[in-house]
Formats: structure tokens, C-alpha cells, sequence
């Protein structure tokens, strides 16, 4: 009969100790945490120097290293667009060192069009903060006769006149903004991939190609010059940053062309929270500084600053616009 009292206070004694190891260890974790970060932080752009995911991500490192207390380096993982940064973060250590400056493009679109990918971005990374957005325009040439995006409906429907858009690349969100419009306008204007903005504006601006659709960022200087024509932004609503631009889903039957460019902050998915949670004060603390929105401003896109949260449930509806166009249009992987 002792023994098996004997046994009982063996076994609590045990418990005991084991909770007591545990205890010790979370605290270690919980302190260690409580230091982060102390070491440079690396915030991966998937694209070229000089795009509008680099000049975002130059604009706020500083501003964020000055918040979390150690530098920031942006690192420009280009290739595949936007695929092999991607692949870089989500198989980053998940110790809060590595940031990914993420748009539709590589987050959401490129797995939509190859399912192949070996990443998800909605369950891959872990959204950190809403950067900002930014409107997105179709633009022509200057000698192309339409004026207005009615006129320019009807001189496309006219089987006299075939018309290419250019886009930033193939799978981009000016890609599948075009052929959103395509969808909605009932016209057959075919897409012509570039490698980024730049040399898809230069040759609308030259006559190679009769259209295009751009981020306004990109596209302002050749609009305000008079080098290219502005036929509207594709939203349901002008927007702040180009108040003179008309907007293309005010247009009867385009009411549902209402695609802009996005960007946001992540991390690994399996990031602990709490690193997660300094990221996003940090963040959106720098993204309320008035200088930071007037430099993002500049670029054509307006500071968000929104919530972890609020970025998660955003990129679940635009995931669902995405998917609708590409198996409409039956975009394929190039």
C-alpha cells in the first residue's frame, strides 16, 4: 500500500519538474523575443532596382530602421516575375530578418496562372502591414484617333482596326487589368508582354504598339509630358493622385474594371506573432509620417498603413477578382 503513494508523489514530482523546464524555456523565448531585432534586417524587393516595389521599399527602409533600431537592407531579388524573391522570403527563416515588400503580382497572381508554383501567398507568408495602393491606367499613342474610352470601345469592336495593349509582363496586374477590360468593353485588343513598364511606355509613346495598361507611377512623366494619351484609370472612381484622369469604371458597362496595384509588408508564415506584431507597429507607424505619405504620393500611391488584419481580408477578395479574369481570359503561364 506505501508504494503506490510513494509512486503518485514520484509522478507529481516529475510534472512539476517538467513544467518548471517549460517555464524556464518560454521565458528564455519571451526574452529573446523582447530583444528583436538586434541585427540588420533584410527587406527582399522580388524586382530591378528602380521599379516601383524598390523605390517603395528605399522610401520607408530608413524610416523603419530608425523605428526598430537596426538597419534595414533592401535586398533586389529579381527574376521570373517576381518568382524567385518570392521563393526567397517564403523559405526564409521565420525569425522576423527577413521582409518581403510584396504586390499582387508575385503574392497572388503567378500561382493563379501556374498552380506548378511550390508557394502559396496566402498561406505562405504572414501579412505584416498594408502599404498603400496605387491606381492603375490605360494609356495610347498619341496619333491613335479615339479620344474618349467609348470611342476607343467602339474603333476596337471594328474588326478594320486591331489594336495590342502592353503590359509590364505576362501575369502582371496591368496584364490581367487588360484583359479585365477586354472582358467588360467585349473587345479583342491582344496583349503584348514586356519586361517592365519602362520599355512597354516607350513603345506605345514611339507607335509600336497602339496601347497600354500601366501603373500610374510609372506612366505620369509620359502623360504629363504630352507624350502619351491618358484614356482613364481603371476604377470605379478618379483617383486623389490623378484627379484630371476620368475614370474608366464610370463607364456604362464598365462598372466592374476596378483593378489597382497594391503593395504590403510579410514575413514567413510561421513567424512568431509577437515579432510579427513589432513589424506592424513599426510599419504602419512609419507609413502615418506625413513625409512618408507625400514621397509615396510622388510615386502614385497613396500610404495605407492599415492593419495586418485588414491586408489579409483585402487580399482575399482581390484574389478572387484575379482568379475570375485569368480563367476567363485563360491567361497561361509564358
Amino acid at each position: 500500500m506505501t508504494g503506490l503513494p510513494l509512486a503518485r508523489a514520484n509522478v507529481r514530482r516529475h510534472r512539476m519538474r517538467r513544467w518548471a523546464v517549460a517555464g524556464a524555456v518560454m521565458g528564455m523565448v519571451g526574452s529573446a523575443w523582447a530583444v528583436y531585432p538586434d541585427r540588420p534586417v533584410t527587406l527582399i524587393v522580388p524586382f530591378a532596382p528602380g521599379g516601383s516595389s524598390d523605390i517603395i521599399a528605399r522610401t520607408i527602409a530608413p524610416e523603419l530602421s530608425a523605428r526598430l533600431g537596426q538597419p534595414i537592407v533592401v535586398e533586389n531579388h529579381a527574376g521570373a516575375g517576381g518568382v524567385l524573391g518570392m521563393q526567397r522570403a517564403v523559405r526564409a527563416t521565420a525569425d522576423g530578418y527577413s521582409l518581403l515588400l510584396g504586390s499582387g503580382s508575385e503574392v497572388l497572381i503567378n500561382k493563379l496562372i501556374n498552380p506548378a508554383l511550390q508557394f502559396d501567398g496566402l498561406r505562405d507568408l504572414k501579412p505584416v502591414s498594408f502599404v498603400g495602393t496605387g491606381p492603375m491606367v490605360l494609356v495610347g499613342k498619341k496619333a491613335l484617333p479615339p479620344h474618349t474610352v467609348s470611342e476607343l470601345i467602339a474603333y476596337a469592336r471594328d474588326p478594320k482596326n486591331p489594336l495590342n495593349f502592353a503590359s509590364a509582363g505576362n501575369g502582371t496586374p496591368m496584364h490581367v487589368a487588360g484583359e479585365l477590360f477586354n472582358l467588360k468593353a467585349r473587345t479583342r485588343i491582344a496583349h503584348v508582354p514586356y519586361r517592365g513598364a519602362s520599355p512597354a511606355l516607350v513603345d506605345v509613346m514611339g507607335g509600336q504598339v497602339e496601347l497600354g495598361i500601366s501603373t500610374l507611377t510609372a506612366a505620369q512623366s509620359f502623360i504629363k509630358a504630352g507624350k502619351i494619351k491618358a484614356y482613364g484609370v481603371l476604377g470605379r472612381e478618379r483617383s486623389p493622385l490623378a484627379p484630371d484622369i476620368p475614370a474608366i469604371g464610370q463607364t456604362p458597362g464598365l462598372e466592374a474594371v476596378d483593378l489597382g496595384v497594391w503593395f504590403g509588408l510579410f514575413v514567413p508564415a510561421k513567424t512568431p506573432d509577437e515579432v510579427a506584431a513589432k513589424l506592424e507597429a513599426a510599419s504602419r507607424a512609419v507609413l502615418a509620417q506625413p513625409e512618408i505619405v507625400r514621397k509615396l504620393a510622388e510615386q502614385g500611391v497613396s500610404a495605407s498603413g492599415a492593419t495586418s488584419q485588414e491586408l489579409r481580408s483585402f487580399m482575399a477578395q482581390e484574389v478572387d477578382k484575379y482568379r475570375a479574369v485569368v480563367k476567363a481570359a485563360d491567361i497561361q503561364p509564358q
